[in-house]
């Protein structure tokens, strides 16, 4: 049974005709109204994944739940359809399990908080924000186990919760989530935040409802989606063919020595809707990497990819899913089975946009971009200080972005543009290490006409003993280049122990030992490159390898010779001459197929090659 709506005015809202200014007063106010939630949130929370990087995402939807503003789309279908009780003035819910909601939270670190919005004993308005808090409990600090093998090693789930209902506040139900977690005191903050957050959202849609009226705005809200359904329904018809294209890309491994996990998509156009496959994605993992990917989130991705690439200046909404079609097999790595382990599907949703940048672009090889948006590494450091005090550090990590056709792939720059780094001081100051290094990896970007971005060297010495925990990826494949665009470095990571001794290890472990004076190098992938290296002007080159973003034997990738600091003319033009072939540019270029890295993979990277994933049929469980 669906969520009942409860409204003491349950009259429809009239249709009234808006005109261009005042469609436009109301769009803005909705977009400042997100960047305020935005900054409550970080001046409220204490995590430092929230408040130092940002990594949470705000929503204004209208009555019926659909994204008017926000990034990940609406995941408010899913509460509706998970949630069997009433929505009633007065409240707020709370939730954090994928299955409860139809996968529209992809794991359980992440904490929603949705506030129905009323006025006139109408249900006008929804807004939403969910944050990843960096404990829940489970069996490991920070609550993302690589190797669990179903959810319930992940810490604390959450089902679609009243946490004000009527306008009174449940402190039991609150105290006995906190309870849970290792870091109560972040995890309560946050959650004020989010809170927080929801409220001044729903106090600026009040404002625009005494301003211009409930019908007014609910009218503009919907002209807001019906312009965002033109817009797109014209880029679909102008960029995607009738014809069945598809694309596959790799999950390099599970964390647990199996791999790589296919994730392949065929898009085509039946008349104005767009239809996106992912049969021939292989079968869930029996650990943590699978993505339990909502049909309608994966939707706003999609839209987003085509509004950036295509049309930037469309603000994008729900308004345009009638528009598209997914279809993800059940049991599949995309649509895992309950209870399937999630925690780690960060690398399937990294490796999302790849897949559409691939798709996308081959009916129009002039809009490919190149891979990069490959991952989003994690750094779990925890143990007791030398004064008896728990420490626990969760930090997301940066690789480069790919090449594109409009230029150089950003170097060390987030999958997600609101994220940021946090700051080396502040990780010193609260936490037992030191930043040796933070700098961006030369030669790690794809060489091209347009460089993939170079990923991030980081290095950490550890001054009390405590245990590691690394999630990342692209260090088996590697991020592809396109248009004749080499592939980006892989990712690897180094434990130094204090004797200088130095071990690879690998880039999804748990409960790794360190003592003090240890180091751990960090090194993230490159971005890929886009378009022939041997178009890139000789001087630009001359200029990176002198910032440190280039060396001089990598500037030979793009035929470019350095002596003594400048571009030797003549050697340049010869090496380019040797370097020139007759053979058209390759659209993509994997730097191999999955046996040819196979074979190579543990001269090329010091670790053992994955070993090939053998499935069993995986009942599902009872909820």
């Amino acid at each position: 049974m669906p969520a009942q709506i409860i409204e003491t005015h349950p009259a429809p809202f009239a249709s009234k005709p808006i005109d261009p200014v005042t469609l436009e007063v109301i769009e803005n106010a909705l977009r400042n109204a997100r960047v305020e939630m935005d900054a409550t949130l970080v001046r409220t929370a204490m995590s430092p994944g929230i408040r130092e990087q940002g990594d949470a995402f705000p929503l204004i939807a209208d009555h019926k739940g659909r994204m008017i503003v926000g990034q990940f789309g609406s995941f408010i279908g899913g509460f509706l359809a998970g949630y069997e009780g009433t929505i009633e003035e007065g409240d707020m819910f709370m939730m954090s399990d994928p299955y409860s909601v139809e996968g529209a939270i992809s794991h359980s670190n992440d904490w929603m908080v949705l506030l129905p919005v009323y006025r006139e004993g109408r249900l006008l308005a929804f807004t939403a924000m969910f944050g990843h808090q960096s404990d829940i409990g489970g069996k490991v600090a920070g609550s993302m186990p690589i190797d669990a093998h179903s959810i319930f090693e992940e810490g604390v789930r959450i089902p679609p919760v009243k946490i004000y209902s009527k306008g009174v506040y449940n402190a039991d139900l609150i105290r006995l989530i906190m309870h849970q977690s290792r870091k109560a005191d972040w995890c309560k903050a946050d959650l004020n935040a989010l809170i927080a957050s929801c409220r001044v959202a729903a106090r600026r849609i009040e404002e625009m409802a005494v301003r211009f009226g409930e019908d007014v705005y609910v009218s503009a809200t919907e002209e807001l989606l019906a312009r965002n359904y033109r817009a797109m329904k014209h880029l679909i018809s102008t960029s995607i063919g009738e014809a069945p294209v598809s694309f596959e890309d790799f999950i390099c491994d599970d964390g647990m020595g199996f791999g790589p996990y296919r994730i392949r998509c065929t898009m085509h156009r039946e008349g104005e809707k767009v239809i996106l496959d992912f049969d021939g994605t292989d079968p869930q993992s029996p650990a943590a990497i699978n993505f339990f990917l909502n049909e309608n989130m994966f939707k706003m991705f999609f839209g987003i990819y085509m509004i950036m690439v295509f049309d930037p200046q469309i603000l994008f909404n729900d308004g345009f899913y009638d528009l598209i079609e997914v279809r993800i097999p059940r049991g599949s790595l995309l649509k895992p089975n309950y209870p399937a382990a999630l925690s780690g599907r960060t690398h399937a949703l990294g490796r999302i946009f790849d897949i559409l940048g691939g798709l996308l672009g081959q009916k129009t090889p002039e809009f490919l971009n190149a891979a990069g948006f490959s991952s989003s590494p994690h750094l779990f450091y925890s143990g007791v200080d030398g004064e008896g005090q728990w420490f626990q550090l969760f930090q997301i990590g940066f690789g480069g972005i790919p090449g594109r056709p409009m230029g150089d792939g950003p170097d060390g720059h987030s999958l997600w543009p609101g994220f940021t780094n946090v700051p080396n001081e502040f990780l010193e100051r609260y936490f037992p290490l030191v930043i040796e290094r933070y700098e961006t990896a030369p030669d790690s970007g794809g060489a091209g006409l347009h460089r993939g971005g170079n990923g991030i060297h980081m290095t950490y010495r550890f001054t009390e003993p405590g245990t590691i925990a690394i999630h990342d990826d692209r260090w088996f494949t590697k991020p592809w280049g396109v248009n004749g665009g080499k592939p980006g470095a892989r990712a690897k990571k180094i434990l130094e122990k204090a004797d200088g001794t130095q071990t690879i290890v690998g880039n999804k472990l748990e409960n790794m030992a360190v003592e003090a004076g240890d180091m751990l190098h960090f090194i993230t992938w490159g971005g890929g490159g886009w378009g022939d290296p041997l178009q890139r002007d000789p001087a630009l080159v001359a200029k990176e390898v002198a910032q440190g973003l280039v060396t001089v034997e990598g500037a030979r990738a793009y035929g470019v010779v350095i002596v003594d600091g400048a571009v030797d003319d003549a050697a340049t033009t010869k090496l380019r001459a040797d370097m020139t072939s007759p053979d058209p540019l390759p659209l993509f270029d994997h730097g191999g197929s999955i046996e040819e890295l196979r074979a190579t993979c543990e001269a090329e990277t010091g670790l053992p090659a994955p070993q090939q994933p053998v499935w069993r049929h995986l009942a599902v469980a009872a909820e």
